[in-house]
């Protein structure tokens, strides 16, 4: 009987063992949804899950692999363990080892002994040299049904195997993962409408202020043909001659040689701002035009660019100078392109300068050869301003570009790199703090092959 009463207490013990884990895993679960539900990036969400899912399955490692409908591969989103690093980034393909597996079945699959699973990817654990005993890989579903991925668990501590509790722990947290992902993309695509919105609002503003002042200069335009008519006629009539005439049509001629440039600058510039808002707004809805390539001489891109932007670098006592060293032949560019990143070049060399500095914009090239060697069409940007910092230069054209300017984006650059590389070009900056910058970009005369 004491034997009896002995085993009951070991059961109830067991037991309380039992309850005491179940608590300490809902609890676990509880913190997680919290951590789910207020996630704002996908990143931070999965790092947090899997974190999580180790910790209560007592796992040395585990991996989230998501699902990027652009490669129709599965990606290794986030890992932990030793061999994270080396194996962040890595694709599958849908086919591939047990995560293509079950992503496909849509069913949870646990292996005992990895090894002897036909469908297990030795390649990859052979190329970061890490050793698979048992796994737990759970798919990852949207409430569509839809796979968004799978989780991975790896190798239990001690040496022992997953069991019912630590694959319906698994199961739990994948289930959360898969609705905190799908809620987050929802936030995302509710934001990029949001966006969309707002950008054709911008684009139809735009388009209706840019009206009066192209309307008004091509007003100007009429009127002051009409006034200078009218002036020579009555210059005529008059019959004045000598000093005072000669003073009066010196100065009327003045205005006859500025008023065309400045109304076309106005015309032009007007223009350009009406095409980049279309092609901004446009890219907002995933619609990215193509670079269209035709024969193009660049020095007269880089002269307009010149006028327009001359004034300015006169106001700030700029000296803008444009050069070309020789007659160079047409290039095949797109010729829009071109001018973005030239007037950009150019106007980001001007706000970095102060009185008295200059800036020179240089186009040069070599026919002969193949790129990059020759065959190109060369423009430079030389500033006498007072250099790029290099923590800004180290990030100069890529995404997380900065600017120095208290109103500064610093896309300006990033819209030169993106031109140079839809020219399959290069560019490069030399910069010296006190001295100046020099950026220059080379651009294939020819197309090369695709």
């Amino acid at each position: 009987m004491g034997r009896a009463m002995d085993g009951g207490a070991d059961s109830v013990e067991d037991l309380r063992r039992e309850m005491s884990e179940l608590e300490r895993q809902l609890d676990a679960v509880r913190r997680i949804a919290v951590s789910l539900s207020t996630a704002t990036e996908v990143e931070h969400l999965v790092r947090e899950a899997l974190n999580t899912s180790l910790t209560l399955a007592h796992a040395e490692a585990g991996s989230i692999l998501l699902y990027d409908p652009a490669k129709e591969k599965l990606v290794f989103q986030y890992v932990v363990g030793e061999k994270a690093d080396e194996l962040m980034g890595t694709e599958l393909e849908l086919d591939q080892g047990l995560a293509g597996m079950v992503f496909q079945s849509g069913r949870t699959f646990v292996s005992e002994d990895v090894g002897t699973e036909r469908a297990h990817l030795r390649e990859v654990a052979e190329k970061i040299d890490y050793v698979t005993r048992n796994m737990v890989t759970v798919p990852l579903m949207s409430p569509e049904t839809d796979p968004l991925g799978v989780m991975q668990v790896l190798n239990k501590r001690g040496g022992g195997q997953f069991d019912e509790h630590d694959i319906n722990l698994i199961e739990i947290i994948a289930a959360q993962i898969a609705v905190a992902i799908t809620t987050v993309r929802l936030h995302e695509e509710a934001r990029l409408a949001t966006v969309v919105r707002f950008i054709g609002n911008i684009s139809h503003d735009v388009k209706n202020m840019i009206t009066p002042p192209m309307t008004g200069a091509q007003t100007l335009e009429m009127i002051a043909n009409d006034c200078f008519q009218t002036f020579d006629e009555c210059l005529g009539r008059q019959g004045q001659t000598g000093d005072q005439a000669a003073e009066i049509a010196g100065t009327m001629d003045k205005l006859r040689e500025l008023y065309p440039d400045i109304v076309e600058m106005i015309l032009e510039g007007c223009d350009v701002v009406q095409q980049r808002m279309a092609q901004i707004s446009a890219a907002v809805k995933g619609r990215v035009s193509e670079p269209h390539f035709e024969p193009v001489v660049i020095v007269p891109i880089a002269q307009r660019v010149g006028a327009m932007l001359g004034p300015q670098a006169q106001r700030k006592g700029v000296t803008l100078t444009i050069e070309a060293a020789r007659e160079l032949p047409p290039a095949m560019v797109d010729g829009k392109q071109i001018y973005n990143a030239v007037y950009n070049l150019i106007l980001n060399a001007i706000d970095a300068c102060d009185d008295g500095d200059m800036v020179t914009f240089r186009c040069d090239g070599v026919a002969a050869g193949e790129f990059p060697g020759g065959n190109f069409i060369t423009m430079e940007c030389t500033d006498t301003g007072p250099g790029i910092p290099d923590h800004v230069k180290a990030k100069l054209f890529t995404d997380e570009a900065v600017s120095t300017k208290p109103m500064g984006t610093g896309l300006g650059t990033r819209i030169v790199k993106d031109v140079v590389d839809a020219h399959s070009g290069t560019v490069e900056v030399q910069s010296e703090p006190g001295v100046g910058t020099t950026i220059c970009c080379r651009i294939p005369l020819e197309r090369p092959p695709q």
